[in-house]
């Protein structure tokens, strides 16, 4: 079969043997392989990566002297089952895949470990209990998408955001519009955007952004939404809010109070921003332009060392938190509101190409007036970009 290869950081289409399902596993013939950024990170940052998982107890990563197959996000059809397999789903299914596959009793990360090759390929492997159906006649364009919306449903979930709050998306790359799709798709009724790309900007509206800001122009972080922006302004609540509680005849202040805050009255109005771009500073940025008591929730991946000022955390009393992948059950939510046509993610797609032009696709990602999402089909023959 036909696969693209990243070794030293060089991309290459090469002839691989069809690979065996094993116990528990099915054979999926390739429909569409999105490219995502952490394939672009893979590419030139792998031992960093490998580094870093490896101190968390995991040595399989992809390292950038090994032959790997990337892509993590795809849709097929199951051709074959491996031996003791259960046959959830027959032969010709179409399916999209969590990406872990079994290999011993070691579990890889499918199209980021020489262990798990991924869906740059004509064929790819997958564990049988990980292969969802594909309900609904759902495109397989649309199917290939589940893996990165699920990223961002997952960020959505951790980050605890209510229809009222106001919700700001900093960076518009895929991962941002996505985290956009999926926060219009839970009821938020305020969502901003902010990108330094106008092509990007725009994406985000058609994504559902109710606003857009140009971040050299304007702040994400204003906007009469009745968020506290400064220290002043916190203190003179914490006076004024004492005054008024002390002129309430008959009862103590602290009863008082203290209903106040069983019923969420005491705390302030707070943001929830989503941390999409994942470049070293965007966090202290971020930390630095948040109003206080905001909820920030890092969902881009900064593959280098950064720096924060926590004291500037400290003293917003801000919530830092940080997300990774998606539960299986996010993964099946995840596809069942693509199906339902609840989330619509096809303005993210800007191109299809075929394994031959991946190398190409990789360069045309730098520049983000072209392009967000490129998907690959692996049967394409003539040009995509």
């Amino acid at each position: 079969m036909r696969t693209v290869i990243c070794e030293q950081a060089e991309l290459s289409v090469q002839e691989r043997p069809v690979p065996e399902p094993g116990p528990g596993q099915v054979l999926i013939e390739v429909s569409r392989c999105g490219i995502c950024g952490s394939d672009l990170h893979a590419r030139h940052h792998a031992d960093r990566l490998a580094d870093v998982t490896a101190e968390m107890g995991y040595d399989g990563a992809i390292r950038s002297d090994q032959a790997v197959t990337l892509g993590h996000e795809f849709s097929g059809t199951i051709v074959e089952h491996g031996p003791r397999s259960r046959r959830f789903s027959p032969a010709g299914t179409p399916v999209t895949v969590f990406p872990l596959l079994r290999e011993g009793s070691a579990v890889h990360l499918t199209g980021l470990s020489a262990h798990a090759p991924g869906g740059y390929a004509e064929y790819v492997l997958a564990e049988e209990s990980l292969a969802f159906p594909v309900p609904n006649g759902l495109s397989s364009d649309t199917a290939a998408l589940t893996e990165p919306m699920a990223v961002a449903w997952h960020a959505v979930r951790r980050g605890e955001v209510g229809r009222r709050d106001v919700a700001v998306v900093i960076g518009c790359g895929p991962v941002g519009l996505a985290v956009i799709c999926m926060l219009k798709a839970h009821g938020v009724r305020h969502v901003i955007a902010s990108d330094l790309s106008p092509g990007r900007r725009a994406l985000a509206v058609r994504c559902g952004a109710d606003m857009v800001v140009d971040p050299r122009e304007q702040s994400p972080f204003t906007g009469g939404h009745g968020h506290l922006t400064d220290a002043p302004s916190m203190l003179r609540l914490a006076v004024d809010g004492m005054d008024r509680l002390r002129r309430i005849p008959l009862l103590p202040w602290s009863e008082v109070y203290r209903t106040a805050e069983r019923l969420g009255a005491t705390t302030p109005k707070r943001p929830v921003i989503f941390e999409c771009v994942g470049v070293p500073g965007m966090i202290d940025q971020v930390i630095t332009g948040a109003p206080i008591y905001s909820r920030v929730v890092v969902v881009g991946v900064c593959m280098e060392d950064d720096r924060i000022r926590p004291m500037m955390a400290i003293n917003k009393e801000l919530d830092l938190r940080f997300v990774l992948g998606y539960t299986p059950l996010e993964f099946r939510d995840t596809l069942a509101m693509l199906a339902e046509g609840k989330v619509d993610p096809t303005p993210l797609i800007t191109a299809t190409v075929g394994l031959d032009e991946v190398a190409d696709a990789f360069s045309a990602l730098g520049d983000p007036e072209s392009h967000a999402k490129i998907l690959i089909d692996p049967k394409r023959r003539e040009p995509g970009l």
